[in-house]
C-alpha cells in the first residue's frame, strides 16, 4: 500500500512538473521572439548580443538548484551519504558542454533570422522544426513514426515551401533581397539544429548512468546555457558588441531605460523557454517538446500582426492553415496511440488478475 501511495505521489509530482514546464515553454516560445524582434525594429542591430541574451538568464537556475540541494539535505538520513552540491558526473558534464555549444550556434542562427524576417514569417518557417525533431528523434532515440506524424511533417514542409516561393511580399523596408533570403536560410538552419538538440538532450537522459532526477536536469540546463552564453560572448567580443551597447541604448527609439528593460526581459523569457523545453523532455519526450513549440507558433504570428502591424498575405494564411492541419494531425495520432496503449495495458492487467 505504501509503495502504491508513493507511486501515485511520484506520478502526481511529474504531472505538475509537466504542466509547469509546459507553461514556461509556451510563454517563452511565444513572447521571446516578439521581444527580440522589438529590439531590432526599434533601433537594435547586434545579432551576437541578442543570441547571447537567449541563454544569459542562466543565473536564475541557481535559486531552484539551491532549494533542491537544501531539500535533499533535509531528506537524507544519517545512514545515507550526504548529497553533494553538484551531482553531475563527468560524462554528463562533457555531453552538456557539447550540447551547450550547439545551442549557442543555434541561438546565433535564430537571432540572425529574426533580425531579417518579420516575426510572423519567421514563426511559420520555424514550424519545420517539428519535422526535424521527429526525424532526429527517430534516429537518436528510436521514436516511433505513425501515419499521422508523417502527415504532419509533410504538411509543415509544404507550408514552409509556400513561404519560400513568395519571399518578397513582406520584406522589411530597406532590406535587400539577399539579406532577406539569408534570413530565411538562417531560420531553416535554426529549426534544423534545434530539431537535433532536443533529441540529443533526451538521448543524454536515456544514456546517463546515474539516477535521473529533476535536480540533475536543472544542472544539465545550467551547464548547457552557460556554455551557450560563453559561445555567444566570444562572438560579441570579436564583433565589439560590448563597446556598442551604451551608444545603442542612447539611440533606442523607446529610450535608454527601456532598452535595458528589453534586454533583461528577453533574457528572462528565453530562460523560461529553455527551462520549459528540457523539463518537458524530462517529464515526457523531445517530440512533445517540439510539438508544444510548434503549437505556439500561430499564437506568435497573430501577436506579431497585432503588435507590430506586420502584413499577413494570403500565402501566410495558406501556410498557417497547413501548419494547423499538421498539428491537429499529429495530436490526433498521439491521442489515438495513447488510447490504444491504455486499452492494451488494461486488458493485460485483467488477464494477469484472472490467472
Amino acid at each position: 500500500m505504501a509503495d502504491g501511495r508513493e507511486g501515485n505521489q511520484d506520478r502526481t509530482i511529474k504531472k505538475l512538473l509537466l504542466v509547469t514546464n509546459s507553461l514556461l515553454l509556451c510563454i517563452g516560445s511565444s513572447a521571446g521572439p516578439l521581444v527580440m524582434r522589438l529590439y531590432f525594429i526599434r533601433g537594435g542591430h547586434r545579432v551576437w548580443l541578442t543570441s547571447f541574451l537567449e541563454n544569459a538568464g542562466f543565473p536564475v537556475m541557481f535559486f531552484p538548484l539551491a532549494v533542491s540541494y537544501i531539500r535533499r539535505r533535509r531528506l537524507s538520513s544519517a545512514e545515507t551519504e550526504k548529497p553533494t552540491i553538484i551531482s553531475m558526473k563527468p560524462p554528463v558534464l562533457v555531453a552538456s558542454v557539447m550540447i551547450g555549444i550547439l545551442s549557442g550556434l543555434d541561438d546565433y542562427f535564430y537571432a540572425y533570422s529574426l533580425a531579417r524576417l518579420p516575426v510572423s514569417t519567421n514563426a511559420l518557417v520555424v514550424s519545420t522544426q517539428l519535422g526535424f525533431t521527429a526525424f532526429f528523434a527517430l534516429v537518436l532515440v528510436r521514436q516511433r513514426f505513425t501515419v499521422y506524424s508523417v502527415n504532419a511533417v509533410i504538411l509543415l514542409s509544404i507550408a514552409a515551401g509556400i513561404l519560400a516561393l513568395h519571399t518578397s511580399g513582406d520584406r522589411p523596408r530597406g532590406e535587400s533581397t539577399k539579406e532577406y533570403v539569408m534570413g530565411f536560410v538562417m531560420t531553416i538552419l535554426a529549426a534544423a539544429l534545434h530539431g537535433v538538440i532536443l533529441p540529443l538532450i533526451e538521448l543524454l537522459y536515456k544514456k546517463t548512468k546515474q539516477p535521473l532526477t529533476y535536480s540533475l536536469v536543472m544542472e544539465i540546463q545550467l551547464v548547457t546555457t552557460f556554455f551557450a552564453t560563453l559561445f555567444c560572448a566570444v562572438g560579441m567580443i570579436v564583433n565589439n558588441d560590448f563597446k556598442v551597447i551604451p551608444r545603442e541604448a542612447r539611440d533606442f527609439k523607446h529610450g535608454e531605460g527601456n532598452y535595458y528593460v528589453v534586454l533583461v526581459g528577453s533574457a528572462i523569457l528565453w530562460q523560461a523557454f529553455f527551462m520549459g523545453a528540457i523539463g518537458v523532455i524530462f517529464c515526457a519526450s523531445s517530440l512533445l517538446s517540439g510539438i508544444l513549440i510548434a503549437v505556439m507558433l500561430p499564437v506568435t504570428e497573430v501577436l506579431a500582426v497585432v503588435f507590430f502591424k506586420e502584413k499577413f498575405q494570403p500565402e501566410k494564411g495558406v501556410s498557417l492553415l497547413l501548419s494547423i492541419w499538421g498539428f491537429v494531425s499529429y495530436f490526433y495520432g498521439e491521442i489515438k496511440q495513447t488510447t490504444k496503449l491504455n486499452s492494451t495495458t488494461t486488458e493485460e492487467t485483467e488477464l494477469s488478475r484472472s490467472t
